[in-house]
This record gives C-alpha cells, structure tokens and sequence, in this order.
C-alpha cells in the first residue's frame, strides 16, 4: 500500500487506548488510514499505575491500526493527563547584549529556556512552556517580537507541569510496546486542536473534555492559551454512582448511563421502568429511568461546577478576559443526553458539543468524527504537523528505504553537522525536553 509520508497519533486514556494513523492530503486535510482501539486496563485516573496491563492494550490497539491500514507503526504522538498535571503563570526577560541587532527566533528560544530552570517542586517537570504576549522595552501586547529592535525582551508564560515518575511511565509502557516516543502533548492541547476554530480561539473560549477518569479544561482567549486544568472525575465515577445506587455491576451500570441516561431529571416521568437481568438465576431488577437520572445529574453538576470554579479561577467574569465563544464539550462523556442544557443552565455560557471533523477528510469514516475521539485526531494532528522535524522515520511493513526525510534523520545521527545545520528546522523547546526524556528512558533500562 503506497502511501508516502504517514503519522500516528495515540491517545492513552482511561477508558480506552486509541491508535489513529494518517496523513494530510493534497487539500491539508487529514486522511485517516486506518484506527485500533482497545479496552484501556492499567490506566487510572489517567495515569498508568499497571504498566504490563497498559502495554498489552497499546500492543493491542497499534496491531489492530496496522491490520486494518497495512502500515507498520513505528513512531507515535502521545498524549498526556491526569490529576498530577498543574498550570501556572510566570513571567521573565532577557537583556540583549546588542539591541541593535533585531529579535531573532534565538533569543525566543533563550527566554523559553531560562523558564525551563524554574526550580518546582521534588518530583515535578515541566512539560510545556507557552508564550502569552512579550514586552519589548516595556512595550507591551507583543504578539510576535521577532524583526524588532530592542535591549529587553520579556514575556508572560504559561507553564504546564506535571510528574516526572507518571510522564516516564507513559514512555516506558510506549518503550516497551516496541514503538518509538514521537513526542507528548497535553491532552486538553491535542483536543483543542482538533475540535476548535480559531475565531473561537480570538473570542474566547473553554474547552471542557470530558473523559473516561478526567475531565480537562483548556481556555483560549485572543488566540492564546490561558488556563489549562485537569479535575480528576470523569465519565467513570458516574458509571460508578449508577453501579452504587442501583446495586448493579458495573456493565450494566455502563450500558444503562449510554442508553438511557440523562443530565436532566425532569425529562423521565415516574412510569418510565427499565428492567435489568439479575445475575444468575436472580430476580431481574427494575430501575426507574428518574432514579437513574437524579444519580447521574447529581455527579454531573459536581464536576461542571468544579470546571466552572476553575473558568472563574482564570478572570472570566472581568470584561476583558470574557470567554465570548462560551464553552465546547467533547469527550465520550460529552454525549450524555442534555448535558449541553444543564451546563448552560449552571454557568449561564453558551454551548455546543465539540466534533473533531473540521480537520478529516470528507469520506472519513464517520465514527471518528465521535467526540470520542477528538483527543486521538488532535494527536494525530500535531503528529502530521511534527512531521518535517528530525524524529525517527516510521518505516512501512517489509520496505527498508527510507522515505524523504532521510536526509534529516541521517545528518542528525551521523558527524555531518553541516548539513544538519543547513536542513534541520529549530526545534522547539518541547522537542528538546522530549528528546532529553528519550534519553533517560533508554539509559534507565
């Protein structure tokens, strides 16, 4: 199957473990070639806390991706959660030694790197550090410095951190599945990109992704990102309410939440009886649908309050920072019915469920256009866009040429440091600590 250059994104969450292979198109498009899942066991709360459970499930999903595009997956995109991820706010500066010299893409790259020694606390890394506006002598609302003259640079950062033991677990368990770490990218990141616009972005806007063992907010304003969180409830502890309250196990409590459940009480009348088959030999059991829903609208509201503490966290109600675009829900739990309503109803913003099908190429299947899979597109998605980086080549099955990029990858491992000079694109920070990250995993083993 002759397909040139392709990428793969692979989201590990809680609930399910997705491979998404792809390519762009001649329209810029992603065309997705083939996708694997598999049930997520080892993972909670969206951390790894079984490494030989998780491995076999990421072997698992990348071998049903590969059957079902004829591609071999070598290299992949991962993204990361959990409750251990943190975000904070710092600014710094740089004093050029020659302001009149303009700003070049080193000095951003300098002033990126002094935030990468901010010393956090035992056991934390940072794993990303986003730009907000810079200040050139004092000028501010900066958006894009270089070409200016000028002796002080500084910028407004925001810094994503998270645990060091849980990001080397993610990479241990993708070692030892027999693929290459690719690079990580924050989850609520990777959905953003994938089911948002950017006039979204310019206005003002939450993304709220509600997962299997996380929920995660991600908050844009002008175009930037300002506020990420991760709560650490998602869709799994209202399936476990259900599975509590109605003395049910937890398959039934699952199924029950998908195909009757409701954020809104009201909706059921008292009559309306769902009946359940008892476990061997047992009585069945009947459940009123209202029951059902009061359980599941009394978990619902907990968690869109806690993501609403944490929009007002951010200044949303100051008239300058006001998310005007108001909320985007995505995520496996955003397809609970009239969850939309009531999260309108408790925050007062306007609200729509969030499809990652703004990127796909049109005949994609349309099962991948679920908000259940807009974190695995979004990876997908800023796997294509790494594509020109220098980063292992992800090899077809049975060819052992190397496809175009050769040149990049050859230059970076040989001594021919010229040309890698000459070809390599900067790398960003983050590709740098992904690689330093790769690193110590190898000589861990």
């Amino acid at each position: 199957m002759e397909v040139g250059n392709y990428s793969v994104g692979l989201d590990i969450g809680t609930t399910k473990i997705v491979a998404i292979i792809g390519k762009k198109n001649e329209y810029g498009k992603i065309e997705v070639l083939g996708i694997g899942k598999s049930k997520s066991l080892g993972v909670h709360r969206g951390v790894v806390n079984n490494i030989t459970q998780t491995i076999q499930s990421i072997q698992q999903a990348v071998e049903e991706a590969e059957m079902n595009s004829g591609l071999k997956i070598g290299s992949v995109v991962v993204g990361i959660a959990g409750q251990h991820i943190r975000s904070l706010h710092h600014s710094d500066y740089i004093t050029r030694a020659d302001s009149e010299e303009v700003i070049n893409e080193d000095d951003l790259e300098t002033l990126c790197n002094q935030v990468y020694k901010l010393v956090m606390l035992p056991g934390e890394e940072i794993i990303h550090v986003l730009p907000q506006e810079y200040k050139v002598d004092g000028q501010a609302e900066i958006k894009e410095p270089i070409g200016m003259y000028g002796g002080r640079l500084e910028a407004n950062f925001h810094v994503v951190v998270g645990q060091v033991s849980s990001i080397r677990n993610v990479g241990r368990c993708i070692k030892s599945a027999g693929l290459d770490l690719g690079n990580i990218t924050l989850e609520p990141l990777a959905s953003s990109e994938a089911v948002l616009s950017k006039e979204e972005k310019e206005a003002g806007v939450a993304l709220i992704d509600i997962g299997g063992g996380t929920t995660d907010l991600a908050i844009f304003k002008d175009g930037i990102i300002r506020h990420t969180a991760v709560i650490p409830f998602g869709g799994g502890v209202i399936t476990e309410d259900i599975k509590e309250g109605c003395s049910i196990i937890e398959k039934q409590a699952e199924l029950l939440k998908m195909k009757f459940g409701s954020a809104w009480p009201g909706e059921n009348k008292d009559n309306e009886i769902v009946s359940i088959p008892g476990l061997r030999g047992r009585e069945p059991k009947e459940i009123t649908l209202k029951n059902l829903s009061k359980i599941i609208h009394a978990r619902v509201v907990e968690i869109i309050e806690q993501v609403y503490v944490e929009i007002k966290n951010y200044g949303h109600e100051e008239q300058k920072k006001k998310l005007i675009a108001g909320i985007v829900l995505t995520g496996g739990g955003s397809q609970l019915k009239h969850l939309k309503q009531l999260v309108e109803y408790i925050t007062g913003m306007d609200t729509r469920i969030g499809f990652p099908n703004e990127h796909l190429a049109g005949d994609s299947d349309s099962e991948i256009a679920s908000p259940l899979y807009a974190t695995a597109v979004g990876l997908l998605m800023n796997a294509v866009q790494n594509e020109s980086r220098p980063k292992p080549t992800i090899g077809e099955m049975g060819e052992s040429d190397t496809p175009i990029e050769e040149e990049f990858v050859m230059a970076g491992d040989e001594g021919d440091t010229t040309a890698a000079v000459q070809k390599k694109e900067r790398k960003s920070v983050f590709d740098k600590w992904s690689e330093k990250l790769k690193d110590f995993l190898d000589n861990a083993e």
